[in-house]
């Protein structure tokens, strides 16, 4: 009977990790054919060009796919590539008090990405993601900048890596 229950068992977590493609614990899911990964340098065409964002949200999307993947980082023509532009960096008020002031204002980036999946087509995409974080009107951007970039750009690549690899 006990060997019976561990045969049912073992079965039973065969088919629960069994389906199409690759599954880690990150929840990605990545044909078993894939290798390889590209992503190519983001250019900042913004109106307003935050110097460092280009580098900083290329490296943190390439880094997302070294750490939770076992995709190999190729320079270009990935298996899954990843190619784009920013095309937004901007401020705005937000939270207008009754004296006509804003309590909050906005940070906002906003990035086109072009992904391919060489390996299944109808994955592959071409689509635009914003993200934003409100922060006190009081403080100086120049002084939280770095922070705020960093989250949202954290953001950004969550969305971009579950778009592209997360089939929940």
């Amino acid at each position: 009977m006990k060997k019976h229950l561990s045969l049912l068992l073992a079965i039973a977590l065969s088919l629960c990790f069994q389906g199409c493609g690759i599954y880690s614990f990150t929840g990605a899911s990545i044909p078993p054919e894939a290798k390889t990964f590209s992503v190519q340098q983001f250019p900042n065409n913004a109106l307003l060009v935050e110097p460092l964002l280009s580098d900083q949200f290329s490296t943190a999307l390439r880094d997302r796919f070294m750490n939770q993947t076992s995709l190999q980082m190729t320079s270009v023509n990935g298996d899954l590539d990843f190619e784009g532009e920013i095309t937004d960096y901007s401020t705005s008020p937000v939270a207008i008090q009754s004296d006509q002031t804003a309590a909050l204002n906005r940070l906002s980036i906003t990035v086109n990405v072009r992904f391919t999946n060489k390996f299944d087509d109808s994955k592959s995409f071409e689509s635009k993601f914003t993200q934003y974080i409100d922060y006190p009107s009081d403080q100086d951007l120049n002084s939280i900048k770095d922070g705020l970039i960093a989250e949202i750009t954290e953001m950004l690549v969550d969305n971009i890596f579950n778009k592209a690899v997360v089939n929940w």
